[in-house]
């Protein structure tokens, strides 16, 4: 239904930054909700942010004001820019849409590991 493309993971020191970005196409469907989440070695995937089609934000605890999450809904693009990021911010993180379609429709995109290491 769609297909994501992530980039700009890679490998930071603590203390550093990061700018996530993930580009929808091939879909005739709004975008509705667009959200990151990550998965750790060993655990869960929880989400990292969300960012409805109105531009309202919403974050997991741990990254309350150290990420950002924005999108660009002519370019059908979100980004997650990742300040001050912590050893602990390690993951993969994957890209996540909500689609019009009528029953709701979804998609993930592939992932993109960030390493935070000294």
């Amino acid at each position: 239904q769609v297909q994501l493309v992530e980039s700009g993971g890679g490998l930071v020191q603590p203390g550093g930054s990061l700018r996530l970005s993930c580009t929808a196409s091939g879909s005739p469907f709004l975008i509705l909700d667009m959200s990151w989440y990550r998965q750790a070695p060993g655990k869960q995937r929880e989400l990292v942010a969300t960012i409805t089609s109105g531009g309202n934000t919403n974050y997991a605890d741990s990254v309350k004001g150290r990420f950002t999450i924005s999108r660009d809904n002519g370019k059908n693009t979100m980004y997650l820019q990742m300040n001050s990021l912590k050893p602990e911010d390690t993951a993969v993180y994957y890209c996540h849409v909500i689609l019009s379609s009528r029953p709701r429709g979804e998609g993930w995109g592939q992932g993109t590991q960030v390493t935070v290491s000294s």
